[in-house]
C-alpha cells in the first residue's frame, strides 16, 4: 500500500467511540444542521450555501463531490465538516500511481499465525475526503463504487461492513484536463450532489486573509455533534413524509432530463432527490416534503448525472433549469 497518499486526523482516534442512537425530533434535526453550519463557518467564509448542502447530503445518507479549480478551500471545507462531528476521519490523496487496495484495504499473510488478516484501508471511516479523485486512473476510481452504494468493501471474496455513518467528500480538479481521468458515469451517479464554490467575494476573500493570518482556525475547531447525534438525524430524516404528488413530480422531472437529453436521470438519481429533499424539509422544521424543496435541491442533485445531446452546447445544469420551469406542479 502506497501510505505517503494517505493521511488520517491524528486529533482523534480512527475508530469514533460508539454512542447510543436516539432518534431525534425534527426540531433537533434542524437545530443539529445549524449548530454544525455555523461551527463551520468559523473557518470557511462565503460558502454558506455550500455548507448547507453538504450537511443536508450527510443527513440524506449521501455522498458529495466538490468540483472547482485548485486554491478555494475545497480540502478545507471538506475537513472542517468532518471536524464538527466526534467522528473518525482519513484522507486519501488520489495520484497516477494509487491502487485500489490502497483505497479499499489488503489481506496480508500473517507469519505467526500462518493465516491472511485483512488490514483495512482509509474508506474504513466515518468521513473519507477522495482528494483529487479525478488524478487517479479509473481502476483506482472504481474501489469506491461498491462502498459507497453498499457501504461495504469485498476483498479476495470476503465482505467487510463499513461502520454507519459513512460519508465520502470527494474533490475533483477542473483544470489541467490533460492530466486528469474523467469519472465514470456509474461512480458520478454515485454522488448525491456536486458543488461549485466558485471564487469568494471581495469581503468574504478580506474575511478569510484576517482568519488565516496567524493560526488557521481548522486547528481549534472543536466537534458540535456527536456520532450517535447524527445517525439520530439520519434516522428521522429517512421517515420525513413525501406525500404521492412529490412523489410523481420528482419522476415527471427526471423523465423531463431522460427525454431531452442524451442520459438522463437514473432511478437512483430521483432517489437522491427525493432523500435531498427529506433533508432540506428537516433543516426547515417540517415533516413533510414540499415541491419547493424538491426544487431547492434539483441542480445539485440532478445536474451531473445527465448528459446533453451532443449537438447542442446545453449543460446539464440548463436541462435541469430547463425542466423545472416547464415541469408543472400538481
Amino acid at each position: 500500500m502506497t501510505d505517503a497518499n494517505i493521511d488520517t486526523d491524528t486529533s482523534r482516534p480512527r475508530t469514533a467511540r460508539a454512542e447510543p442512537t436516539r432518534q431525534l425530533s425534527v426540531e433537533e434535526v434542524g437545530d443539529l444542521a445549524r449548530t454544525v453550519i455555523e461551527n463551520v463557518e468559523d473557518v470557511i467564509v462565503g460558502s454558506h450555501d455550500a455548507i448547507e448542502h453538504i450537511v443536508t447530503t450527510m443527513l440524506a445518507r449521501g455522498h458529495v463531490l466538490l468540483e472547482d479549480v485548485p486554491g478555494v478551500g475545497k480540502t478545507m471545507l471538506a475537513r472542517a465538516v468532518a471536524r464538527s462531528f466526534e467522528s473518525s476521519f482519513s484522507r486519501v490523496q488520489f495520484t497516477p500511481d494509487l491502487l485500489p487496495a490502497d483505497v479499499t484495504g489488503v489481506n496480508v499473510f500473517n507469519q505467526q499465525s500462518r493465516e491472511f488478516e485483512f488490514r483495512p484501508g482509509p474508506v474504513f471511516a466515518n468521513v473519507v475526503l477522495a482528494d483529487e479523485i479525478n488524478r487517479a486512473p479509473p481502476k483506482t476510481q472504481s474501489a469506491l463504487l461498491e462502498v459507497m452504494e453498499e457501504t461495504q468493501v469485498t476483498v479476495d471474496g470476503t465482505t467487510h461492513r463499513l461502520d454507519e455513518p459513512f460519508t465520502v467528500i470527494a474533490t475533483q480538479n477542473s483544470v489541467e484536463r490533460n492530466r486528469t481521468y474523467e469519472l465514470p458515469i456509474a461512480e458520478v451517479d454515485r454522488f448525491m450532489k456536486r458543488l461549485r464554490l466558485g471564487y469568494p467575494s471581495p469581503d468574504a476573500e478580506a474575511a478569510m486573509l484576517g482568519q488565516v493570518a496567524g493560526t488557521h482556525p481548522i486547528e481549534t475547531l472543536d466537534p458540535v455533534a456527536s456520532l450517535g447525534q447524527l445517525r439520530g438525524a439520519r434516522a428521522t430524516v429517512a421517515e420525513i413524509t413525501v406525500e404521492a404528488p412529490v412523489r410523481q413530480y420528482v419522476t415527471r422531472l427526471a423523465n423531463y432530463t431522460r427525454e431531452h437529453a442524451q442520459l438522463g436521470v437514473s432511478p437512483r438519481g430521483s432517489l437522491a432527490l427525493l432523500r435531498a429533499g427529506q433533508a432540506r424539509a428537516a433543516l426547515d422544521g417540517r415533516e413533510y416534503v414540499t415541491p419547493d424543496d424538491v426544487q431547492r435541491e434539483a441542480e445539485v442533485t440532478l445536474a451531473h448525472r445527465i448528459r446533453p445531446v451532443s449537438s447542442t452546447d446545453e449543460t446539464g445544469r440548463e436541462v435541469v433549469r430547463t425542466a423545472l420551469s416547464t415541469v408543472r406542479v400538481e
